[in-house]
């Protein structure tokens, strides 16, 4: 490579303590970090009071603006061997800037999930429709998503089902894609022997984040169809939903006497969810890979969930023990992990084969190291046969980089 630096575009500053997002790309911080790159980190956002300070890591952080010549000369300037783009919109904003000015950079996009696939879903559910791939093809917004994919020299993808939805039917070439699911460090028995055991754990827990639509659907859904029939077979029990963000008519819900309670931020999450005896996850849309999920598994915490909030893990003879996708068989499923001991254990032991088998970080570290040498290699070639990424590139650069041209010209008068 012709130097180690990488520059990483954000969407937002990282929140690793408040979203799924922020642990992404924290893990993909320390990889590049563990490699001995250096990173700048740049994003059009604000800095939030749950940032990370990057610069605790040696980072340099960066404000860039939108359609502004100012990020040209910063591109310029640093030079970097990589580009990373944190979700879709990112490239279609800086990446024709960044293909012109460094031309040589990897551009490597981060998807987080597919948002596309998040945004149909989210509508199918308001129109009451059942999900379908032709409805999702149809969107505005999978167009562009899907360009942003060929146009980059790599996607990294969280969640199997996706990367086979890309492959089997989008047709985009496998040498585009790389399954890179959240990361984390084998679970043994020096972990395992700390978690609380059945008997010492109380409630139910839900952990979001308040800005995400899925989460906010989740919640209503558990507060209205869902919490009352376990709250009718457990009068003792409560539920704990953290998170950041939450808006007001959830803070709202808060109701000591029902035991559904709001309890604002958690600074750990895993102290949290390892007391708790069942983790919900009642997702009805969603995509890519469900951290509160994951986070469950990691703290011995048995979840139940449905087949949205399960998708991408796994496959489904392994996933069918906690997933239930009517209020009547979650709430069912959910009281009989609570008062059954044997039951819990063997759920408990699932979430953990499930951590150690499909999220190990050692064989998708080295895999990713190992493509990213192989593209540098074979940039150029790799560039020539991907042909509809030329074409999008093309297209795009002339378009995007006019009218950005124009509103900056705008903004100056």
């Amino acid at each position: 490579m012709h130097s180690n630096k990488v520059l990483i575009l954000g969407l937002t500053w990282p929140e690793p303590k408040a979203t799924g997002a922020g642990i992404r790309m924290m893990q993909l911080i320390h990889w590049f970090l563990e490699r001995k790159f250096q990173i700048t980190f740049a994003s059009i956002a604000a800095i939030t009071d749950y940032s990370e300070n990057l610069t605790a890591y040696g980072i340099e952080q960066q404000p860039v603006k939108l359609n502004h010549h100012s990020f040209d000369e910063l591109v310029r300037r640093l030079n970097p061997s990589i580009v990373v783009f944190d979700r879709f919109i990112m490239e279609e904003q800086f990446g024709w800037r960044v293909a012109e000015n460094v031309p040589k950079a990897i551009r490597i996009l981060d998807t987080e999930d597919l948002h596309s696939l998040r945004s149909s879903r989210e509508k199918m559910l308001s129109l009451k429709k059942e999900f379908n791939i032709s409805d999702w093809l149809r969107l505005d917004i999978t167009k562009r998503e899907l360009a942003s994919i060929f146009r980059s020299d790599l996607s990294l993808i969280i969640s199997e089902f996706e990367i086979k939805l890309l492959k089997d039917i989008v047709k985009v070439d496998e040498s585009l894609l790389f399954h890179l699911p959240f990361m984390y460090e084998q679970l043994n028995e020096r972990n395992t022997k700390n978690w609380p055991p059945f008997e010492k754990r109380q409630h139910f827990v839900f952990i979001a984040n308040g800005k995400h639509a899925p989460n906010i659907d989740a919640i209503s859904w558990l507060n209205n169809n869902i919490w009352p029939l376990i709250r009718e077979s457990l009068p003792e029990s409560e539920l704990h939903i953290y998170g950041p963000y939450m808006p007001e008519r959830i803070r709202k819900m808060e109701c000591a006497k029902t035991g559904f309670r709001i309890m604002g931020w958690v600074d750990d999450v895993d102290s949290v969810m390892s007391k708790a005896k069942i983790n919900l996850v009642p997702l009805r849309f969603g995509a890519g890979i469900k951290g509160k999920l994951l986070d469950g598994f990691r703290n011995g915490t048995p979840s139940v969930t449905t087949s949205i909030g399960m998708e991408g893990i796994g496959n489904s003879n392994e996933l069918n023990l906690f997933t239930q996708d009517e209020p009547k068989g979650f709430s069912n499923l959910a009281i009989e992990l609570y008062l059954n001991s044997h039951k819990w254990k063997e759920t408990q032991n699932m979430g953990t084969d499930l951590i150690n088998k499909h999220f190990n970080k050692v064989g998708f570290e080295e895999a990713l190291y190992k493509k990213i040498i192989e593209l540098n290699k074979n940039l150029d070639q790799h560039r020539a046969t991907n042909i509809v990424g030329g074409i999008l590139a093309h297209h795009t650069l002339q378009s995007t980089k006019y009218l950005s041209k124009w509103i900056e010209a705008k903004n100056n008068l």
